[in-house]
């Protein structure tokens, strides 16, 4: 994982649909509208986009602030402009994957 100083990741702390633990990863970010965008390589298959699912209750921390919000998937055919538009932000990081939103409260 990167340096927690890097101000291109997070740190998402999801709860365990099974266990009811909480998990927590380092991802890369963009940030777009005062919301935060997040993304699965492998798609749903990510345990932490399954806990999101399950319970979209999050907390997150960008930059030494932390936040409590939610998530939630974008749904590419619902949502194109919003989703072409995060894709245009991620573009410099060549990969497709599911795109999550995350939501201060």
């Amino acid at each position: 994982m990167g340096s927690h100083s890097n101000p291109q990741f997070l740190h998402l702390t999801t709860t365990g649909w099974k266990t009811g633990k909480q998990h927590k990863i380092e991802i890369w970010f963009v940030e777009y509208n005062e919301r935060y965008y997040i993304m699965s390589e492998t798609f749903e298959n990510a345990h932490w986009v399954q806990n999101i699912n399950h319970n979209p209750q999050v907390s997150f921390t960008v930059k030494h602030e932390a936040f409590e919000g939610t998530a939630r998937v974008i749904d590419k055919a619902k949502e194109p402009q919003l989703s072409a538009e995060i894709a245009k932000l991620m573009s410099t990081k060549p990969v497709d994957g599911l795109i999550v939103e995350l939501k201060r409260n």
